[in-house]
């Protein structure tokens, strides 16, 4: 948990230093954090590399995503 803690300083001087971060993250903390989700699937390979949302993590839930639908919880 520290390395994630030391990984969001970074990622917030960056952001505010007005750069854009992309970040390929799977642990919901990071995920929920972010400005918006790109999420990809609806399922790994094969089955994946799809375009599922593009949405801010309150708003990424969709019935193909199961990242979405984590986050939705996780907000409940």
């Amino acid at each position: 948990m520290a390395d994630i803690d030391r990984l969001f300083v970074s990622l917030n001087r960056l952001v505010d230093n007005v750069h854009s971060v992309v970040v390929s993250a799977h642990p919901l903390d990071v995920i929920k954090t972010a400005d918006r989700v790109i999420d990809l699937g609806p399922e790994g390979v094969p089955e994946g590399g799809e375009l599922i949302a593009c949405r801010p993590p309150e708003r990424a839930a969709c019935k193909a995503s199961s990242t979405g639908k984590l986050l939705k919880e996780l907000q409940s």
